[in-house]
């Protein structure tokens, strides 16, 4: 037997038995990881994770939690199909988007042979996702004067990747991608690729939804979730919408009871009697959203705000000094944001979550106050 080296006797079990890629790499930092909310000494103002302000109060009447759920609970199917114009045999429950994004990737990438395209800056989960199943990541980057997609970038690619994965409205830059641009990547990789549209926000601007290209295109899979108009992100349901030969090679990856019983029934409510509700909130978060960016563009330290069509603003400081001191200055006021600065193409830029109108106020005053004093 091979004498092990010293390096290698100073490993864990698990570090000698795990794929070796897992070792060194760094999961996604979620909002929840960079700040946790029982770590919190006090309460704070949670603007760092896109998730809308108060959920309501959902009532629960299951009675039957001792037995499995149904695989696709029928009550939630219908209810997306009626809230979203899809057949059912179109559409798959998930726990969260971010289910989606890897049964996807498991469906069709084949470990340490195939790769997916992404384009940053972008949501993390995608490369994670894809590092996880042993699939490497090819980045074309949005074009960066108007974070559009790099069409011709895209076409060089073509052959070399079994999914693509286009966030619109994109997070965390806020903007939609033109419409023609997306029919134009599908088009693209019609015969080679599956186009994944990730619309987790599409409800702030419901109208430039692609889920319509489903009866146009065979390639084409889209996402979405309860997380963020419908605040619900602590649920985690979200859906995977495609045509049905996509949706029944997914199902052969899925856990075998995705979606318990008590998340069903509460979106099932959301979805039915609670879409009165989410389309004001949803009003009222572009109003507050619109107003966010004009008092951002008045501000000294602020040296670009991102078009957004979600529920967040995305903004550029003036230097890397000033994001630091307004990033710091909101953690000391038990305000928190989300720095994106690592991203490409983002330098020194922040986002800031649409809460309620409360938390936006307090925040504007926090920073005009502590600011001008320093």
């Amino acid at each position: 037997m091979a004498k092990l080296s010293i390096s290698e006797q100073s490993l864990t079990t698990a570090e000698k038995l795990a794929r070796q890629e897992l070792i060194a790499m760094v999961p996604y930092q979620s909002a929840r990881r960079l700040f946790s909310s029982a770590d919190a000494q006090e309460d704070k103002i949670w603007l760092n994770a896109n998730e809308a302000p108060g959920s309501g109060q959902y009532q629960l009447s299951a009675t039957n939690i001792n037995r499995y759920p149904d695989f696709q609970p029928d009550s939630l199917i219908s209810a997306y199909s009626e809230y979203s114009g899809l057949a059912k045999d179109q559409i798959l429950a998930t726990r969260g988007a971010d289910e989606g994004i890897e049964l996807i990737i498991r469906s069709f990438c084949k470990a340490y042979q195939d790769s997916i395209l992404i384009c940053p800056p972008t949501y993390g989960m995608y490369a994670i996702s894809a590092e996880n199943h042993g699939a490497a990541v090819i980045k074309v980057a949005l074009n960066s004067a108007d974070l559009t997609l790099d069409l011709e970038g895209l076409q060089q690619q073509v052959g070399k990747v079994k999914v693509v994965f286009l966030c619109s409205p994109g997070n965390p830059t806020g903007n939609l991608l033109p419409q023609e641009q997306i029919i134009a990547a599908i088009k693209l990789f019609k015969d080679s690729a599956m186009v994944v549209v990730d619309e987790a926000y599409i409800e702030f601007s419901p109208e430039y939804s692609c889920a319509k290209l489903l009866s146009d295109f065979d390639n084409v899979i889209v996402l979405r979730t309860l997380s963020k108009a419908f605040a619900l992100a602590g649920l985690r349901c979200g859906f995977t919408l495609a045509n049905n030969d996509v949706i029944t090679l997914l199902t052969k990856v899925i856990a075998p009871y995705p979606i318990s019983a008590p998340v069903a029934e509460i979106a099932s409510t959301a979805l039915t009697t609670g879409l009165g509700k989410m389309t004001k909130q949803v009003q009222a978060s572009n109003t507050l959203r619109e107003q966010l960016n004009l008092w951002l563009t008045k501000q000294v330290w602020c040296k670009q705000v991102f078009a957004s069509d979600a529920n967040f603003v995305l903004f550029r400081c003036q230097s890397e000094q000033d994001k630091a001191n307004i990033f710091d200055l909101l953690v000391k006021n038990n305000i928190l944001i989300r720095d994106q600065s690592k991203q490409i193409q983002l330098e020194n830029c922040l986002r800031i979550s649409i809460g309620s109108k409360q938390e936006i106020t307090i925040l504007q005053q926090t920073l005009l106050t502590q600011l001008s004093a320093h």
